[in-house]
């Protein structure tokens, strides 16, 4: 079992930085839980905090129910995954990954037994008698792993673990570790900057803004219902297009006038407008929800959108769209069979069935 239960716990620094000021949080046996938000908001320190590498300030923290405010780190039965993989340098793969089994006073043959174990399923077998400085970033970042696993913990923990890799070896080792997961059933807390990793390795994810959760959910639930601006603009690349607009209602339809353009809403969420009691809102729309008019259905004219292409980005099959309209620039994506030219103008249509609508005061949370 590999349960984490985090309960009104609170971080404050000795200069009366307050890190985290009330967090409760329940991490579920065997699921891979990622901590994502922007730099400073708190997801290395609950980590850190659940390792035992941070001193929690009040609340209780506890794995399988046990309480571990204050046991030692090695107490834990945790095992954590550092961003600059922290290898001895001196030791050969071998002994690297079998340095906490040795510490442990384990028999000989257990240890190998272990480590060869533990190479076999990371695909480093003949890699046992190199040092790290002859390895790659990803075999450095398999021996890391392969550390970790020998311990056989309770809970891995991953501190931005992918980050020092390049583009390709990123996308190869996000499969990996879900592979690893899958194989392993074991629990994962991970934390990242990156809310592509996010979105393809958690089974739940937890967005942190300046110590607080947003949102905890998994991932299509927080792409496709985010609760507040900030997590509609942290999720998706590229970023949501934001509006401002004007709830406004003409021969007894309810529609957004955000000047350049307007929408229609249809019964559920022009009741949930009017419910809010306020007029100024914040359109948002995803840039896949963008589309060229003559690729959008006729009987839709709605959300009828007039803009000039100001920057192309090329991706291949699709491509990102940089628009100017009268008053706005948005993004969109596009097609590439369209062969469409920058400076060119077009006519585009907004699906207003994936619309998001957010209120403009407080935490903006989302009306629809």
């Amino acid at each position: 079992m590999g349960s984490i239960s985090i309960t009104n716990v609170k971080k404050v620094y000795d200069n009366g930085f307050v890190a985290i000021p009330d967090m409760s949080l329940e991490i579920h046996d065997k699921e891979f839980l990622v901590l994502v938000g922007p730099s400073g908001c708190a997801k290395s320190t609950t980590l850190r905090m659940i390792a035992g590498l941070e001193e929690i300030t009040a609340g209780e923290m506890r794995i399988n129910n046990r309480l571990i405010n204050n046991l030692q780190p090695k107490d834990r039965n945790i095992a954590m995954v550092f961003q600059n993989y922290a290898l001895y340098p001196h030791m050969d793969v071998r002994n690297n990954i079998a340095f906490s089994l040795k510490l442990a006073k384990l028999p000989k043959a257990e240890i190998e037994r272990n480590v060869r174990e533990a190479a076999e399923i990371l695909g480093i077998e003949n890699l046992l008698n190199r040092k790290p400085r002859q390895l790659s970033g990803g075999q450095r970042q398999r021996v890391a792993l392969g550390r970790a696993l020998v311990r056989k913990p309770e809970v891995f923990l991953f501190d931005e673990p992918l980050s020092n890799l390049d583009a390709k070896l990123r996308v190869q080792m996000r499969v990996e570790l879900k592979k690893l997961h899958q194989r392993l059933e074991t629990t994962i807390v991970y934390v990242t900057h990156d809310q592509v990793e996010a979105m393809t390795m958690g089974t739940r994810i937890v967005i942190l803004k300046e110590g607080i959760i947003q949102q905890v959910g998994d991932p299509l639930t927080i792409y496709n219902h985010p609760t507040n601006k900030f997590i509609a603009g942290f999720i998706g690349s590229p970023a949501m297009n934001f509006i401002p607009c004007r709830a406004v209602e003409e021969n007894s339809t309810l529609y957004l006038d955000c000047r350049d353009f307007a929408i229609p809403l249809a019964n559920e969420k022009a009741h949930k407008v009017k419910a809010s009691g306020k007029k100024d809102f914040t359109l948002g729309i995803r840039p896949e929800d963008i589309c060229l008019k003559e690729d959008s259905e006729e009987k839709r004219p709605d959300g009828l959108l007039k803009a000039r292409i100001i920057v192309i980005e090329p991706l291949g099959r699709e491509c990102f769209v940089e628009l100017n309209t009268n008053r706005y620039e948005l993004t969109a994506i596009i097609d590439s069979s369209y062969g469409c030219r920058v400076h060119q103008d077009i006519d585009l249509n907004i699906n207003i069935d994936n619309i998001h609508l957010y209120m403009k005061d407080g935490d903006e949370t989302a009306v629809f």
